[in-house]
C-alpha cells in the first residue's frame, strides 16, 4: 500500500527551511517581513508551520536569502504540496483542527513510541473498543460523528498493518483491565493487542502496577525518517493538544519513556500477561 501524502509534514519541513536560510542569510524576522510587506508575527507564525505562505512571498524571500536558482524550485514545489488537502479531509469534522496537525504528522513517521496510561492506542483498537471510547465522550457525539470517526481510526491502522511503521507501545496495566464497552469488548481487545504484538514492526510493553507510581500522562514521540525532520512530542488533552519540539522538550520526554520501557515487563512477559488476562475474562 502506497505511504499516505501529507500535506502537514511539507508545510512543517518548508517552515524550518525558511527559518534555516534566513538566519544562514543573517536577516532578522522584522528586516525579512518588511521585504515582503507583512509583519514579524506572520513570518514567525509562517515558520512555525502555523500558516503557509504566498508563492510571491515565499520567492522574494528566496531571492532575499540568495538561494540558488535550482534550490528555490524544490522549496516552491514543497510549498505548492503544502497547500494541498490532506487524505483526512474526506471525513469531516471527524478530524477535529487541532488533530489534523496530529495525523499529518502519524501519516509521515517513520515510527511511534507511545506511553498510555488510559487507554489502548488508537493504531491498536478494536471497532467496538473505539467505539465505547468514542460513546463515552463527556461530550456526546451523535452516531454518524461515532461512525465517522471510528472509519478514520480503523483506516489509520494500516499504517502499522500494511505499511510497517515501527510502534514502541507502554501500556499501564490499568488499560488492560478497564472494561470499556464491557467484558466482551475489553477480551476481544486483549486478544486483538496479542495479534499485533506478533507484527514483526511493534513492540508491545506492559507497565505493572508494581513499578510503582507514574504521573506522567500518556504522550506519543513522532520519528520521522528525514533528517531535516526533528522528532516531535505529541500530548494529547480534552479539548486540544500540545505538539513539543524543542530539542530539550523532546530530550526530556525519551529520557523519560526509556525509564518506562525499563520499568515495564518485556515484550515476551507483556504478551503472556496479556494471554492471561483474556482468559480470565472467558
Amino acid at each position: 500500500m502506497a505511504k499516505r501524502f501529507s500535506p502537514t509534514a511539507r508545510r512543517r519541513r518548508l517552515a524550518a527551511e525558511l527559518r534555516r536560510r534566513r538566519e544562514v542569510a543573517g536577516f532578522t524576522l522584522e528586516r525579512a517581513a518588511s521585504h515582503i510587506d507583512s509583519s514579524h508575527s506572520r513570518l514567525s507564525r509562517i515558520e512555525t508551520a502555523q500558516t503557509g505562505i504566498r508563492p510571491p512571498d515565499l520567492r522574494a524571500l528566496l531571492d532575499l536569502y540568495q538561494v540558488p536558482a535550482d534550490e528555490q524550485a524544490v522549496l516552491v514545489n514543497l510549498a505548492r504540496e503544502a497547500r494541498q488537502r490532506g487524505w483526512w479531509h474526506g471525513y469531516g469534522k471527524a478530524v477535529p483542527e487541532w488533530f489534523e496537525v496530529y495525523v499529518g504528522l502519524e501519516s509521515e513517521a517513520a515510527g511511534l513510541g507511545v506511553y498510555e496510561s488510559q487507554f489502548v492506542h488508537g493504531l491498536f483498537q478494536t471497532e467496538e473498543y473505539a467505539r465505547a471510547v468514542y460513546q463515552a465522550a463527556v461530550i456526546p457525539l451523535l452516531p454518524d460523528e461515532v461512525d465517522r470517526r471510528v472509519r478514520l481510526r480503523m483506516e489509520r491502522q494500516t499504517l502499522v498493518t500494511e505499511q510497517g511503521m515501527f510502534m514502541r507501545a507502554v501500556l499501564d496495566e490499568a488499560v488492560l483491565r478497564r472494561a470499556i464497552g464491557g467484558r466482551d469488548v475489553l477480551r476481544g481487545q486483549l486478544r486483538r493487542l496479542l495479534d499485533v504484538a506478533e507484527l514483526p514492526n511493534v513492540s508491545l510493553q506492559v507497565l505493572p502496577f508494581g513499578a510503582g507510581a507514574c504521573v506522567l500522562g500518556s504522550f506519543t514521540i513522532m520519528d520521522f525518517p528525514d533528517p531535516a525532520d526533528p522528532a516531535v512530542i505529541y500530548v494529547e488533552n480534552q479539548t486540544g493538544a500540545l505538539y513539543l519540539e524543542q530539542p530539550d522538550e523532546v530530550r526530556d520526554y525519551t529520557l523519560k519513556y526509556d525509564y518506562l520501557r525499563a520499568a515495564a515487563r518485556n515484550p515476551v512477559e507483556s504478551t503472556q500477561f496479556i494471554a492471561d488476562l483474556a482468559k480470565e475474562l472467558t
